[in-house]
């Protein structure tokens, strides 16, 4: 009996796991570029319990001997879907959609002194101005946005920039347009190893993986683009409320299964 309440309450905590990311998803639906999670659920340890030999009863036996008791469930993996989203017309010439699955800006991402290379699907980007008068092309979170040469900087003197098909930087100067460089797109050729780092970037674990076995650049042939338009979440609403409420009754069963188990061991000690 205890045993039972020890897995109730185990898989509780998983399940709260489970609610904190479909509230994640439900949240971040109007963010752009922002990919669906899912927690993927598995068995903890099994124990085996063998009853007391009975050879009469084996000859006619057609369950295998011993009881295997579980011990809960638990959170495994949380696992994102990089499938396309919507795509929604702004107008604003830097905003940037990518149109096909898995396809990645880089963004370099300074905290605590230190500067990480991080991937977002989020292509609102904005100028900001440097100290020595250049312009970066960031995101919306201020990150600079990765080109061919590095961080993309555009000099002063600029009449207006835009971004072509193809991922070139096209800025104009005194009439004449030019390509001052390229955005650098990857491809997350094995998306379940990023690692979410918040504000809707992803980044490469602290593990033994080698990052080119998860990202590969993608050549310029093969890049595609839809500038004046945002990539939208690739949440569904209905679904995720169906999760939510799913995921809510499993919570209150095994809520009731502690309550049970304890109204049962309250019987057990009133026993003369």
């Amino acid at each position: 009996m205890l045993h039972s309440s020890m897995n109730a309450a185990v898989t509780m905590g998983q399940l709260q796991k489970k609610l904190d990311v479909i509230g994640n998803n439900m949240a971040n639906s109007n963010t752009p570029g922002y990919k669906n999670r899912q927690a993927e659920f598995s068995s903890l340890l099994y124990q085996q319990i063998n009853h007391v030999e009975n050879e009469g009863a084996n000859p006619n036996r057609l369950t295998p001997e011993g009881l295997r008791v579980g011990s809960g469930a638990y959170v495994t993996s949380t696992d994102v879907d990089m499938s396309q989203g919507s795509i929604q017309e702004t107008g604003r010439p830097l905003d940037v959609a990518l149109l096909k699955d898995n396809h990645m800006f880089q963004v370099d991402v300074t905290q605590n002194g230190q500067t990480e290379r991080m991937y977002t699907r989020d292509g609102s980007f904005s100028l900001s101005a440097n100290e020595d008068g250049t312009v970066s092309l960031v995101t919306s979170n201020g990150h600079p946005v990765i080109g061919e040469n590095g961080p993309i900087r555009i000099e002063a003197g600029y009449k207006s920039v835009s971004v072509r098909e193809d991922g070139v930087i096209l800025v104009e100067r005194n009439g004449v347009q030019m390509a001052e460089d390229r955005l650098l797109i990857v491809d997350a050729t094995r998306p379940r190893f990023l690692e979410s780092a918040g504000k809707n970037l992803y980044a490469i674990p602290d593990t033994n993986i080698n990052a080119d076995d998860i990202m590969e650049d993608v050549p310029l042939m093969n890049t595609s683009l839809k500038q004046g338009a945002l990539e939208t979440s690739n949440v569904d609403m209905a679904n995720q409320m169906t999760e939510m409420m799913m995921t809510q009754r499993a919570y209150q069963f095994n809520s009731r299964s502690i309550s049970m188990g304890d109204q049962m061991m309250g019987l057990v000690n009133q026993l003369r």
